[in-house]
């Protein structure tokens, strides 16, 4: 009897990691006024230094470089594993908005487990270069700007801005803040990257067919970019919204993007030939609007989001199965719509 009932502790146990969040990713807690957002509980700048430095320590493939300086003279990071030229480079981008934050959180994650010396990661070293310039916007990412940020729901913990109040992502032409002029002349003028992808948050209520979604991608849509640029934009679109889509709690949509090219998804492409993804995870830390961002506890399935997608890239790229990517699924992608709180 109690051998039984051991076997069937373990059964309940074992059913219980695959047990889904309630309403999966898009259904997750909202900030309806009642939901706990504890932002401090997100990575620091001073912390996220100590990780980046502490995983270049630990793995002989892994560098951490640092490529400027905020506005308010925080240093700002590439991190780079391995750095073949014969091999082909993905970056990730997070955080030109600072109030778009977990995505610099699965980055972290990311790095971290790249940072261990397993045979995997040998193998992968190999093969692909992965680059990260987590957290662009640092002084946002803090609130530590020179304007005023007090109406925002969570206190002013973060804003989308740097602390000049630009939006860095709208600067990809002029380049008139040292965020961009470290990015562009010290990471995409300095390494031929063949893919980037370009992390954010949006609001908290897209959704497609009546459900709240997850995220959403789009491809580079300025008419002036390479249709070669473009169609390896599209099967890094398949390969992470594969990922996503297969583990069953995440729902993606397309996301109705423009064609300026003062953004990174047209103006990367179009102007350094890379091959760009936007990809916009659901909810933001803090914000003057209370639909866009939600409680913490849907913090940790969205990092998750992150991850499986970067992984997923990475061993795409790595493998060349990217090349393999079937891009038809884009023209029934539905277009995500805001679907007011009832």
């Amino acid at each position: 009897m109690k051998k039984l009932l051991m076997i069937a502790l373990a059964i309940l146990l074992i059913s219980s990691m695959f047990v889904l969040p309630v309403g999966a990713v898009g259904e997750g807690p909202n900030y309806n006024g009642n939901e706990t957002i504890k932002n401090e509980r997100l990575t620091s700048h001073e912390d996220l230094v100590k990780q980046i430095e502490r995983a270049a320590e630990r793995s002989p493939n892994m560098e951490a470089e640092v490529i400027g300086q905020s506005v308010k003279g925080r240093d700002l990071y590439l991190v780079k594993f391995g750095n073949n030229p014969d091999n082909p480079t993905i970056l990730f981008l997070t955080q030109q908005h600072g109030n778009e934050q977990l995505v610099t959180e699965s980055a972290l994650n990311v790095i971290q487990k790249l940072s261990t010396n397993s045979r995997q990661n040998r193998e992968l070293a190999d093969q692909v270069n992965v680059f990260f310039v987590p957290r662009i916007n640092p002084d946002g990412a803090i609130g530590d700007v020179d304007f005023d940020i007090s109406d925002h729901i969570a206190g002013g913990t973060s804003t989308r801005a740097n602390a000049n109040g630009v939006d860095l992502n709208r600067d990809h032409t002029n380049l008139t803040q040292p965020e961009n002029q470290a990015l562009h002349y010290n990471v995409l003028q300095a390494y031929d990257i063949d893919y980037l992808v370009d992390f954010h948050h949006q609001g908290a209520r897209s959704a497609i067919d009546g459900k709240l979604v997850s995220g959403s991608i789009l491809y580079p849509t300025n008419e002036g970019v390479d249709p070669a640029v473009r169609e390896m934009s599209k099967q890094l679109g398949k390969v992470m919204y594969d990922a996503v889509e297969s583990r069953g709690w995440g729902l993606l949509a397309r996301y109705p993007g423009g064609t300026a090219n003062t953004i990174a998804r047209n103006g990367l492409a179009y102007e350094y030939g890379i091959s760009t993804l936007l990809f916009e995870m659901r909810g933001m830390s803090d914000h003057v609007n209370p639909n866009t961002i939600l409680g913490q506890k849907s913090n940790g399935y969205l990092i998750q989001q992150g991850v499986v997608s970067m992984e997923a890239a990475i061993a795409a790229i790595a493998d060349g199965s990217i090349n393999e990517a079937d891009t038809s699924f884009w023209d029934t992608l539905p277009t995500q719509y805001f679907m007011p709180q009832e």
